[in-house]
């Protein structure tokens, strides 16, 4: 083990018993090297500052919790790392949202109407489902709601594919009867 690895050791247990002199050496120490890190990822220089300022933070928070560390500056790096590429995500999300909102301006004035009718398709729905036997209504909201395939429906339920087929297919013809009214008025 370096030298600067027992260092950061001690420091680190001085961190889990509260001591924030010993914090503040570790802060002092990464801090900027953090910074960078996440900026070579993200490119954002003040994502990169919040990045680095967010894992101080839940250093601090979580520090009689942290287990046993061997080389603090690999933690530290993986830890900015794993939160910048989650950075990435939510921003490649974020920039795709704003761009179909720019490109269709009509969603965003609509939006609380949308919610409203989704809302009420909702309550429509589940009225219906609630008419319908109980397990066509089961293998229809494993397969639609949790997004479930119909093999792993027929193995969770022990039933064959054919069965959850025909019970999907059932449930369909059932649900667009009932909402036949609701369907109608769009």
């Amino acid at each position: 083990m370096s030298p600067r690895d027992q260092q950061d050791r001690t420091l680190t247990e001085r961190v889990r018993k509260d001591d924030k002199l010993a914090f503040s050496v570790l802060f002092t120490r990464y801090y900027a090297d953090l910074v960078r890190f996440s900026y070579s990822i993200t490119h954002d220089r003040a994502a990169a500052e919040e990045i680095a300022q967010d894992l101080f933070v839940r250093f601090w928070e979580e520090r009689r919790q942290l287990a046993s560390i061997h080389s603090l500056k690999s933690y530290f790096l993986k830890a900015v790392q794993n939160r910048s590429i989650d950075w990435l995500r939510h921003e490649g999300i974020r920039n795709s949202y704003m761009s179909r909102m720019l490109e269709h301006p009509v969603i965003i004035q609509n939006d609380t109407e949308n919610y409203l009718l989704y809302s009420e398709l909702e309550s429509e729905m589940q009225a219906a489902l609630s008419k319908v036997p109980e397990e066509c209504a089961e293998v229809f909201k494993k397969s639609r709601f949790e997004a479930l395939k119909y093999e792993e429906i027929a193995e969770m339920m022990g039933i064959s594919v054919r069965t959850v087929e025909e019970r999907v297919s059932r449930t369909v013809r059932l649900l667009r009867l009932q909402l036949r009214d609701f369907i109608a008025l769009f």
